[in-house]
């Protein structure tokens, strides 16, 4: 399998507000940059984004060393959501999960495309050169969805 490093970054211009995600892929001499963004947004919704377009863009089954620095998206993902969905899309205190819709996309995406991924948070803006090029995507993204 190839193997595939990712760096994704999700920005959000109040929150909710205008917001944007960044994807940076890395696979040997090749890379390739993403990104979007979406007006009435938060920021937790564009980190999980980032994530899903990360690797929605992947056209194999790949190795992925991800980074992020959400611990919203890599808990949620490592840890929360074999709870989530045994109890029907409830957390632990029996409200709906937020964000629903992008959980059950990723949860497509980590469990059903044959991946093998090992998730790394990072602390954002601390000059991590990956996280930092996502984040400058992610606010293109802010900028792409305000018409600027």
């Amino acid at each position: 399998m190839n193997h595939v490093e990712i760096h994704t970054d999700g920005a959000c211009k109040g929150n909710p507000g205008p917001g944007g995600w960044g994807v940076v892929l890395q696979s040997g001499a090749s890379r390739k940059e993403l990104f979007g963004g979406e007006l009435g947004t938060t920021n937790n919704r564009m980190e999980l984004t980032a994530v899903i377009e990360a690797l929605a863009a992947l056209k194999r089954p790949c190795t992925v060393d991800l980074y992020l620095d959400s611990e919203y998206v890599r808990k949620g993902i490592t840890e929360w959501i074999g709870g989530w969905k045994a109890r029907g899309w409830k957390t632990a205190a029996k409200q709906p999960v937020k964000n629903v819709d992008l959980w059950q996309r990723l949860d497509a995406l980590v469990s059903g495309a044959g991946h093998e991924i090992r998730w790394h948070w990072v602390r954002g803006h601390a000059g991590n050169a990956g996280n930092e090029r996502a984040d400058a995507l992610a606010n293109l993204g802010v900028d792409q969805a305000l018409g600027r």
